[in-house]
């Protein structure tokens, strides 16, 4: 038998101190796929951003970790839930991917 885990790998990350965006209309871009991703953005209570990673690419929290920092960083929204649904995207097409549905918010995401 083999010690290497099967599955999707769920990771939960969290950014406060956000600029709230108000309500919006649940944004979906991206197709999940052999190496690609959907994500997926919900209004959320609170000045929070909360991203939730099921990534079929096991191990890489470290990477995933990278990534959702630098999206904060560029975009520090507050009220929002981020969900990605990963088939082994690079994190290029992740960063584009998040741009994509943050452009789709009121005010491409700018309170």
């Amino acid at each position: 038998m083999s010690d290497i885990p099967v599955g999707l790998e769920t990771l939960d990350f969290s950014f406060s101190g956000g600029r709230p965006v108000g309500t919006f209309a649940p944004v979906l871009v991206g197709v999940v796929g052999s190496g690609n991703l959907e994500v997926m953005l919900e209004a959320a209570a609170g000045n929070s951003c909360s991203v939730r990673v099921e990534t079929s690419a096991r191990g890489f929290g470290p990477i995933w970790q990278a990534v959702a920092d630098d999206f904060f960083a560029r975009h520090p929204i507050g009220g929002v839930r981020v969900s990605i649904n990963d088939m082994g995207a690079t994190p290029a097409v992740v960063s584009l991917r998040l741009d994509q549905a943050v452009a789709e918010l009121p005010q491409g995401g700018r309170a």
